[in-house]
């Protein structure tokens, strides 16, 4: 009888040492496969975030830099229509008065803006149903609205107190609104510029966004840049023309200083209503339809191009525009 062998399986005895272990060897494998695939998802979306965030923020700087100093003349008529007060003159010269200063504001307001908007309405588009896209351009809308007052107000305290003449340099206004009526005067007027501002951001971005998607379905194909610019007016316009009347509550607040002439909201709307007349409600409609229709059309066009020029930098540019999706 000749010597006894034993043939070693290093698959079975894989097995029966994992068995004997109650199958830990393989569980722990599989733990740490999902770990680490948990790992890369979150790394993914915080990349995707960051991308978004950053593109949103060189996009919305720019767009609103290029408005602003295009149309800042038209602004300042606006302003000092709706600031006048019975019949009073509207004084033409000086319609740069400010311009420096405001788009020092306006630059990060606007970058502050659509870095939260873009970031938020890609994650709630993911989140609710295809239907329900009006529901995250609106809320999208409103949160970056919100972000963005923080820097907005100052700024449009400070612009329009000098488009009305109260100042003649931003420096100069600062440090004067912070003398005579503290750091609170930089946000006169905030709860009234929420009260306009929130619904108007809202409102515009969804009007905006919903045609774009109703536009594609109908064309089969992305939009060039003269559409993106058209429908920008149109959504522009007919948000600013809806709600001039809370921009003529915020501009009286805002410009009235520390004479206090209108204890809030309320007050201010009960007292033009009874000086005036309900129609100083829709002062300076002319001009902020116009301003905000030419502004929506230049800033919608910048912001795509923007948005399409950084999106070529990317290194699956070319495989995300084929596979591409409409938002």
């Amino acid at each position: 009888m000749g010597p006894i062998t034993v043939a070693f399986d290093p698959k079975l005895n894989s097995t029966a040492s994992a068995e004997a272990t109650g199958g830990k060897v393989s569980n722990r494998s599989l733990e740490r496969k999902k770990f680490f695939a948990s790992v890369s998802t979150t790394e993914e979306k915080l990349v995707e975030f960051l991308r978004s965030f950053y593109e949103g923020v060189i996009a919305g700087g720019v767009a609103g830099v290029v408005v602003e100093t295009a149309l800042y003349p038209i602004d300042t008529i606006k302003t000092r229509l709706q600031a006048v007060q019975g019949g009073g003159k509207i004084v033409l010269k000086g319609l740069y008065s400010g311009l420096a200063g405001n788009i020092a504001g306006v630059l990060p307001a606007s970058a502050i803006f659509l870095g939260v908007y873009e970031p938020a309405k890609q994650k709630l588009l993911k989140s609710l149903p295809e239907n329900l896209s009006a529901v995250a351009h609106l809320t999208a809308g409103a949160l970056g609205g919100f972000a963005a007052s923080l820097v907005r107000v100052p700024t449009e305290v400070v612009k329009q107190r000098m488009q009305t003449g109260q100042f003649t340099s931003a420096p100069n206004a600062v440090r004067l609104i912070v003398a005579n009526e503290g750091y609170k005067g930089l946000y006169a007027g905030y709860r009234s510029f929420l009260l306009r501002d929130l619904p108007f951001d809202a409102i515009q971005f969804c009007i905006y966004e919903q045609i774009r998607i109703g536009y594609k379905l109908a064309a089969k194909r992305d939009l060039n840049d003269a559409e993106n610019a058209l429908i920008g007016a149109f959504s522009g316009a007919l948000t600013g023309a809806l709600t001039t009347p809370l921009d003529v509550i915020k501009t009286r607040l805002m410009v009235q200083g520390s004479a206090n002439q209108y204890s809030g909201i309320v007050n201010c709307v009960q007292t033009i209503v009874k000086e005036e007349g309900a129609g100083a409600l829709l002062k300076g409609i002319q001009p902020r339809v116009l301003w905000i229709g030419i502004g929506g059309s230049i800033f919608f066009g910048v912001l795509e191009r923007t948005k399409k020029l950084l999106a070529a930098q990317r290194p699956d540019y070319k495989k995300n525009s084929s596979d591409s999706k409409l938002e």
